[in-house]
């Protein structure tokens, strides 16, 4: 008798584990159930087809080859049995039975399995606050919701709108809304940052002067308390604790969580946090069961702790192991460095690993090192410049993560990919230095960044380098700190240097690069100086020479006037 494998959730992990496994054991009757009609979509494309640049949500749906995954593609062209609109109730283990019921009938039934699946996904986090559930609230849960509200936007019917939410799921929805649509749109963040936990404050920073030079408003360390309706029970009003903004549409993009109560209510282990707990066989407590996408809990890599990694990436590479596993072919998932990117209009943002806050609050003794250069030979004529945060343990030289920030393309994709592989396997700061990346100058420098930025971390590491945080140096710029025995020491030509000199006078000296050596008389002695250049390097080579002729209160700006420029504080233009 042929296996009767059954496979609950048919979005991304689901799908990919039926198709696979029936390709492996083309006898097995593979069974496929989801509550939804719409199924095996691409749920990360749902942004760019509100945005637009996705026509039809058809395509979310397709084939490379333009054949629709719907159910008659899956039981023709894969020999996989489809019951859509289909919710699982229940599992009986013993009895080896899903309990299900059609969504529109209410009508009963029983699916008996041999193996099990269970990919039911996730749910997004809705805000408990009064008027959450009015009309113009939605989550980015389901096609049918970016339907809805894709609808709304063609028929005109929203002219201001609020994200609730900053994360990436957040900011691309925010720029589908204003870019395309041209819809007054702002994002109410609860952390101190955009893109929380995911990047550190310098990359978020500039992502968010970004976002305000699309006309997308950010204000970040706001909770949204309630939301008010018009006399239609449509939403009007989002009020936070520190404003109130009209709107017309609001979404909610407040994370998500996973779907773990089907397997959780049978009796298998689940987290915590509801995610189904699995072994690296993508194996549940019950050895005839199995889980994978964004339901379960996974491993990081990174912190060598338990983790939850909601990606489509993840989930098909998941789904993949679980058929494997399914056909007797041994296979492993072993966890997760955690990466992601992203399109923020003109640039993307990316990361791999973790960030430094979220590093030193597991126990790592985590600095972070900015590198700024070219992204390809600085005399092509496409250049443009790339912003790497390589974070990196102080003790042991482990790299931990990287972040970056570049204009749109695949260059930020391509350090971030060779990144992963690396913080995957342990690396430390060396083996990035040494990397040997593919090089020539339409594509990338000869040091590329990458090497660049484990090259300062080196030296930072080492206590070769000192760095003041860009932070630190704003604050102290706006006057929100007083140092007034800090100095700012200005490399660049003097041209670049002057309007500086005149606006700060206090505060400011200009010494070009190549004349300090020369000029060393005119350095006040009761100063602290904070070496300056457009990224970093010349303040670099600055600092060691100052420290051997015996000046070592110095600092330097890790990248530079090229970080603060993006940075949007008011004095940067002077």
């Amino acid at each position: 008798m042929s296996d009767r494998i059954v496979v609950i959730g048919a979005v991304a992990a689901g799908p990919k584990a039926a198709c696979r496994v029936k390709r492996l054991l083309p006898d097995a009757e593979v069974t496929l159930l989801d509550q939804d009609d719409l199924i095996s979509y691409g749920g990360c494309g749902i942004p760019y087809f509100v945005s637009g640049d996705v026509a039809d949500e058809k395509e979310l749906r397709s084939t490379s080859f333009h054949m629709v995954r719907d159910e008659r593609f899956f039981e023709e062209a894969k020999g996989v049995k489809v019951k859509t609109l289909t919710r699982a109730v229940s599992i009986d283990r013993k009895e080896k039975i899903v309990n299900v019921e059609n969504v529109k009938s209410g009508q009963k039934a029983q699916i008996p399995y041999d193996k099990l699946v269970i990919a039911t996904g996730s749910r997004p986090n809705v805000i408990p606050v009064p008027g959450h559930d009015l009309g113009g609230i939605f989550t980015i849960s389901s096609l049918h919701k970016a339907i809805a509200i894709k609808d709304l936007l063609a028929q005109g019917k929203v002219e201001k709108a609020v994200v609730i939410g900053g994360g990436a799921i957040g900011i691309e929805m925010a720029e589908a809304l204003a870019d395309l649509w041209g819809i007054d749109t702002k994002i109410v963040e609860f952390m101190p940052q955009v893109l929380p936990r995911i990047v550190d404050k310098t990359i978020a920073s500039m992502v968010e002067q970004h976002l305000r030079e699309n006309n997308v408003e950010v204000f970040t360390s706001e909770a949204a308390q309630r939301f008010e309706a018009n006399e239609d029970g449509w939403v009007k009003k989002v009020v936070t604790n520190k404003r109130e903004l009209e709107c017309d549409l609001v979404i909610m993009a407040a994370g998500v969580r996973p779907r773990g109560e089907l397997a959780r209510d049978c009796g298998l282990e689940v987290s915590p946090f509801g995610a189904i707990v699995v072994n690296q066989r993508m194996q549940t407590s019950d050895p005839d069961i199995y889980a994978a996408g964004d339901c379960v809990e996974t491993f990081n890599l990174v912190t060598g702790k338990k983790a939850y990694a909601p990606l489509g990436s993840v989930a098909n590479r998941q789904g993949r192991v679980v058929a494997d596993n399914l056909a007797g072919i041994p296979s492993r998932f072993d966890g997760v460095v955690g990466s992601f990117i992203m399109k923020v209009f003109d640039i993307c943002v990316g990361a791999t690993g973790i960030s430094t806050d979220v590093a030193r609050a597991e126990g790592f003794d985590a600095v972070s090192a900015m590198a700024v250069q070219s992204d390809r030979a600085h005399f092509f004529p496409t250049q443009a410049l790339m912003f790497n945060n390589l974070v990196v343990n102080r003790t042991d030289r482990r790299v931990l993560g990287l972040q970056g920030v570049a204009k749109m393309g695949d260059g930020l994709l391509a350090r971030l990919n060779a990144a992963a592989g690396m913080i995957a396997h342990r690396s430390v700061i060396e083996d990035f230095s040494n990397l040997e990346l593919a090089y020539a100058p339409p594509f990338s420098t000869a040091v590329d960044v990458l090497n660049a930025a484990a090259n300062v971390a080196d030296n930072l590491v080492s206590g070769r380098l000192k760095v003041i945080s860009t932070e630190e140096f704003v604050d102290w710029m706006d006057g929100k700190t007083d140092h007034p025995d800090w100095m700012a020491l200005d490399l660049r030509h003097p041209k670049e240097a002057e309007p500086w000199v005149k606006a700060f006078p206090e505060k400011w000296l200009a010494i070009v690069y190549d004349k300090v050596r020369a000029n060393l008389d005119r350095l006040p002695k009761d100063k602290t100086f904070i070496i300056i250049c457009n990224a970093g390097t010349r303040s670099y080579e600055i600092q060691l020479y100052l420290r051997s002729v015996g000046i070592d209160k110095t600092f330097v700006l890790p990248g530079g006037l090229n970080v603060i420029r993006r940075l949007g504080v008011s004095w940067w233009q002077q």
